[in-house]
C-alpha cells in the first residue's frame, strides 16, 4: 500500500536527521556510501530518491573535508608541539623519540626511525625507532651509500619506495635486507637531516604493505626532520659548551662567549616559536631577526616579491644575485654585503630571508638566520593553507548560488555574510571563457581578484565566473577582462550582468539569473565573431534585448535614443517624429518634408541635430536598424512593454 504524504515526510525527515547525526558523530566518509534507496529500515519515497542522493553525496563530501581538516590540524599541532619541545630542550633522547613517534602517527605508518652518521666508524647507526619489533633491526648499522638511506644521504634529497625489496634503484646488502625482512617492511620513505649543506642522518617512515608516499607526506616528514636536525644541533652545542667548561678552565672568557652565543640562539629560537604559536606574520619575523642580530632583514616570497622588511630594501641587482645563489645552493650564502637563506619545505621553495651584514657573520647568527628561514617557511605554508581554504569556501558558495539558488536561500545568505558579502546589495556577475590551456592561470587570477574585491570566484561549466560588488557591469567587465588577459597572455571573451538592489530573499536567485544572462552574452560575442572582447547585454543593442530574459525595453530605448527624447522634452522639438518620418520615407529628405509639412531646410536642420546627438553613423547598417526599432517602441509606449 502506498504511504501517506505524512509517512513519506517522516521517512525523509528521518533520513536527513540520520545524515546530520552521522556528521555530528564524525562518521567516516564510507558511512555515506550506497544510494538513498538502500537506507536500512527507512521506506523513502521513490520520486525523492535522486534528491536525497544529492544530500547524501554532499554529506560525504563534508565528512571527507572535515577529516582532511582534522588531519591537517593534527599535523600542525604536532609541529607546534615539536617546536615547543625544542624551545625547552633538556633531553635530546626525549625530543628525538617524540619527533619519531609523531612522524609515525601523522603519516600513519607502521614504523618510523632515525639514523645518524658516525664519523668515527664511517657508517650510520640506528638512533631512535618507533613501532619496531625486531631487535636486529633496532641495532643494525649501515655502510655509507647502502640502501635507500644511503641514496638519501648521498643526494641530500628525499627518496621513497613503494616496494623496497624489489626496487633496483638502491644498493642492496645482506645486513640491510635482513633487517628489512625481519621487520616486515615493504614501503619506505626517507628524508635527510640537514645542518647547513651537510647530511647528519636520515628520518624514515615505513609500512609493512605496499604504499605510495605523496608530496604532502614527503613535505611533512621533511619538516619533522628539520626539527630533529635542530634538536641534534642544539644538543651538540650544549655538549660543546659543557666540554669547554670542563676542559678549558684557562679559556673562561671564550667559554662565556660561546655560552652567550648558545643562549642567544636558544632565545631567538624560543622567540620564533612563540611567533608561530601566536599566529605571527612575516613582518614579526623580520623585526625579531633584526632585533636579535642587529641588522636589517628583508623577506621575499617564492616570486621574489618583498613581503616584509625591517628597514630599507637593498639594491635590486645585489638582491637578485644573492637570492639566486642561495636558491641554487639551498643554503646560506653571502654576496654583495648580503646574507640570504632559502625558506623551503622539503623540495618546495617558498621564499628567501635576506640579512644586511658583512661576510664575517658569527656562526650563531647564521644559525639564527637559518632558523628564521624555517619559521618563515612554516608561516608561509600556514598563510597559503588559510588562503586556499578561503578560496575553496568562496568557490563552493558561488557554485551553490549558481546551481541551487532556491533550495536553501537563507543558508546561502548566511554563508555569504560569514565571508563579508551581502547578497541584498548590487553585484555584478562576470563570465569569462578562454582556451583550456590557460584555465588554471585564470582560476588563480580570478580567486585573487575575488579575495581582494570582497567577492566570489569559481570554475563552473567550463567558464571562469566571478561575483563582485558593484552596479556598473560594463566597467567591471572591462576591468576583469584586462586582468584575466594579462594573466592568460591571450584574449579572453568576457561578459557581465548585474543584480540590482533587491530584497534579501531574492539575492541567490538574482545571482543565478545574472550568470545565465552573462553566459548568453558570451555566446553572442562568439557567434558575432567578437571573441576576446568584453561586453554586457546592453552593449549588444537590440541583439542584447533579444537575448535577455528580462526584456528591459525601456532601458533599450533609453540607451539608443535617450538623447533625442531628452532634447525633445527640453526644447519642445520633434526630433523623434522627424527620424521616424525620415526612415519611413526611405531616407529621402523631400518625401520627409512632405510627410511633416515643413520646409526642407527645417528637415535638414533637424537631421543635423540628430547627428550631433547620436553621431554621424546613426543612419548606417545595424545602428540605423536599432534606432528605427527604438523609435517604433517609443511610439508604442515603453511603459506597456515594461508591464
Amino acid at each position: 500500500m502506498q504511504n501517506s504524504p505524512m509517512d513519506q515526510l517522516t521517512a525523509v525527515t528521518g533520513y536527513c536527521r540520520d545524515l546530520l547525526e552521522s556528521l555530528d558523530r564524525d562518521a567516516p566518509a564510507d558511512r555515506f556510501e550506497g544510494g538513498a534507496g538502500a537506507a536500512g529500515g527507512i521506506d523513502l519515497p521513490e520520486h525523492l530518491l535522486p534528491e536525497l542522493d544529492v544530500l547524501r553525496l554532499a554529506a560525504r563530501r563534508v565528512s571527507a573535508k572535515l577529516e582532511q581538516r582534522r588531519r591537517r590540524e593534527a599535523e600542525l599541532a604536532a609541529l607546534f608541539e615539536t617546536a615547543g619541545d625544542l624551545a625547552a630542550l633538556h633531553d635530546l633522547d626525549s625530543v628525538l623519540h617524540a619527533i619519531v613517534r609523531r612522524a609515525r602517527q601523522l603519516l600513519r605508518t607502521d614504523v618510523a626511525y632515525l639514523t645518524l652518521h658516525d664519523p668515527a666508524a664511517g657508517d650510520t647507526y640506528m638512533r631512535v625507532t618507533s613501532g619496531s619489533v625486531s631487535a636486529y633491526f633496532q641495532q643494525v648499522r649501515l655502510g655509507m651509500g647502502e640502501g635507500l638511506g644511503g641514496l638519501v644521504a648521498e643526494h641530500a634529497a628525499p627518496y621513497a619506495s613503494a616496494a623496497y625489496m624489489t626496487d633496483e634503484r638502491f644498493r642492496h646488502t645482506a645486513p640491510i635486507d635482513r633487517a628489512v625482512t625481519e621487520e616486515g617492511l615493504v614501503a619506505i620513505l626517507g628524508v635527510p637531516l640537514l645542518l647547513g649543506s651537510s647530511v647528519i642522518g636520515v628520518l624514515f617512515a615505513a609500512d609493512r604493505h605496499t604504499r605510495a608516499f605523496g608530496p604532502a607526506e614527503v613535505s611533512l616528514l621533511t619538516s619533522m626532520a628539520a626539527h630533529a636536525a635542530i634538536a641534534i644541533d642544539a644538543a651538540n652545542l650544549l655538549e660543546d659548551t659543557r666540554t669547554a667548561l670542563e676542559e678549558l678552565n684557562t679559556a673562561n672568557q671564550i667559554v662565556k662567549e660561546h655560552s652567550a652565543a648558545v643562549e642567544r640562539a636558544s632565545q631567538a629560537h624560543h622567540r620564533f616559536t612563540e611567533l608561530v604559536l601566536a599566529g605571527g606574520k612575516a613582518e614579526n619575523v623580520a623585526q625579531a631577526v633584526a632585533a636579535v642580530v642587529g641588522s636589517d632583514v628583508t623577506l621575499l616570497d617564492d616570486q621574489d616579491a618583498q613581503i616584509a622588511a625591517s628597514g630599507p630594501a637593498p639594491e635590486d641587482a645585489a638582491l637578485l644575485r644573492v637570492m639566486a645563489e642561495a636558491r641554487a645552493g639551498r643554503r646560506a650564502v653571502h654576496a654583495a654585503g648580503l646574507w640570504a637563506v632559502p625558506a623551503s619545505a622539503g623540495s618546495e621553495y617558498l621564499g628567501t630571508v635576506v640579512l644586511h651584514a658583512g661576510p664575517d657573520l658569527p656562526e650563531t647568527d647564521r644559525l639564527i638566520l637559518e632558523r628564521a628561514a624555517m619559521v618563515t617557511a612554516l608561516l608561509l605554508l600556514l598563510r597559503r593553507s588559510v588562503t586556499e581554504a578561503e578560496q575553496r569556501l568562496r568557490g563552493d558558495l558561488l557554485t551553490d548560488l549558481l546551481t541551487t539558488p532556491h533550495r536553501d536561500a537563507d543558508s546561502l545568505r548566511d554563508r555569504a555574510l560569514r565571508l563579508g558579502i551581502s547578497l541584498g546589495k548590487p553585484h555584478v556577475v562576470v563570465v569569462a571563457r578562454a582556451e583550456p590551456a590557460v584555465h588554471s592561470r585564470l582560476r588563480a587570477t580570478a580567486a585573487h581578484v575575488a579575495a581582494t574585491r570582497r567577492g566570489l570566484a569559481a570554475s563552473f561549466e567550463g567558464h571562469i565566473v566571478l561575483m563582485l560588488p558593484g552596479a556598473d557591469a560594463a566597467a567591471l567587465a572591462a576591468d576583469i577582462a584586462a586582468e584575466l588577459q594579462a594573466a592568460a597572455g591571450q584574449p579572453v571573451t568576457t561578459a557581465a550582468d548585474g543584480t540590482p538592489a533587491h530584497e534579501p530573499c531574492s539575492g541567490p536567485a538574482a545571482v543565478a539569473a545574472a550568470y545565465l544572462q552573462a553566459c548568453r552574452c558570451v555566446e553572442a560575442l562568439l557567434a558575432l565573431g567578437r571573441g576576446g572582447t568584453a561586453a554586457t547585454s546592453s552593449d549588444l543593442g537590440f541583439l542584447g534585448l533579444l537575448l535577455s530574459d528580462r526584456k528591459d525595453v525601456p532601458a533599450f530605448i533609453r540607451g539608443t535614443i535617450g538623447d533625442l527624447i531628452d532634447y525633445d522634452t527640453r526644447k519642445g522639438t520633434e526630433l523623434i517624429r522627424t527620424v521616424e518620418a525620415y526612415f519611413c520615407a526611405g531616407a529621402n529628405i523631400t518625401r520627409t518634408r512632405d510627410a511633416l509639412h515643413v520646409h526642407v531646410n527645417t528637415v535638414t536642420q533637424r537631421l543635423d541635430r540628430v547627428s550631433q546627438l547620436l553621431g554621424d553613423d546613426w543612419q548606417l547598417g545595424s545602428r540605423a536598424l536599432e534606432i528605427r526599432i527604438a523609435v517604433h517602441l517609443h511610439r508604442l509606449g515603453a511603459d506597456s512593454w515594461a508591464r
